[in-house]
């Protein structure tokens, strides 16, 4: 059928140090993009908060920012949080995050379709004797199956695609597979130019149609890092993230010049796991 749309699920991966608005603003930007095109029926949005084993600065307990996104998106009907990545006691890398949600997405998928076929299963009687009958309906669906699992693509704001070309920030086959296998969206800054960022690298170049640009008309300049000075600074976080999430911080005391300290000195967490490995030093030449 030439006018099903694939079915898209964002991921969004991040400190989420705390979730802003602007955060929340991305997934929206994505689905209308997405839905424009006529091509693409967006089903889902994941935000998945990185591990405190990623050891950035001022990085605070996973625990209140998964909590925090929980709140943030809980009038949402389609934009979720999902705490697997940061339950595990080590850092992962996002090319695995990616993974588990699109392997997750196949299994579910699986089993909806075990569930479709149940009537079939059940007229073992029957199908001994018109062995063929119900052959072709099986052979149909198993198309279908594989035609119709969800594509993940990784969405992500212009910072993000630039921190490809940050050396041993990222491996180079997991650029490739991310871009090659799931796909980016890439949410930037009207003049931003992220074009030219991929334009300058082959990898991203030879992938460029799974990548996709989409301009933010109505520019939205929060950053978690500001959000965090404003805080130390006693300053109004208000209309910059939701309240329920202001609320929050404020009844946990939550930023501070003592936080902003944490995991100060340390080496971030890919940058020493893949500092000793030669290939991932010059991401993307």
């Amino acid at each position: 059928d030439p006018d099903r749309k694939t079915e898209v699920v964002l991921l969004a991966c991040g400190s989420f140090n705390p979730i802003t608005n602007m955060h929340l603003r991305l997934f929206e930007l994505a689905k209308d993009y997405f839905h424009e095109t006529g091509k693409y029926k967006v089903i889902k949005g994941i935000i998945s908060p990185v591990g405190d084993a990623y050891k950035k600065k001022g990085l605070i307990s996973a625990n209140h920012r998964v909590t925090m996104a929980k709140l943030a998106t809980k009038n949402s009907d389609w934009v979720e949080v999902d705490d697997w990545e940061s339950c595990q006691s080590e850092w992962l890398e996002t090319l695995k995050v990616l993974r588990y949600h699109h392997q997750k997405l196949l299994s579910a998928d699986v089993t909806n379709n075990l569930q479709d076929a149940v009537p079939i299963t059940k007229l073992g009687r029957k199908r001994k004797q018109e062995p063929n009958r119900h052959e072709p309906i099986k052979k149909k669906n198993q198309s279908a199956v594989v035609k119709s699992v969800p594509q993940v693509k990784l969405l992500c704001g212009s910072d993000m695609l630039e921190s490809f070309g940050v050396p041993n920030l990222w491996k180079l086959e997991d650029i490739t597979e991310i871009v090659e296998k799931h796909g980016l969206v890439c949410i930037s800054r009207a003049g931003n130019n992220v074009q030219k960022f991929i334009y300058e690298s082959d990898i991203l170049w030879r992938h460029k149609n799974n990548i996709h640009l989409v301009e933010e008309w109505i520019t939205n300049d929060i950053s978690s890092t500001k959000i965090r000075r404003a805080l130390r600074r006693g300053q109004s976080i208000r209309y910059l993230v939701p309240d329920v999430v202001r609320a929050y911080i404020e009844k946990n005391r939550l930023y501070s010049a003592e936080s902003e300290d944490r995991n100060a000195g340390l080496v971030l967490a890919p940058l020493q796991k893949h500092a000793s490995d030669p290939r991932s030093s010059q991401a993307l030449n």
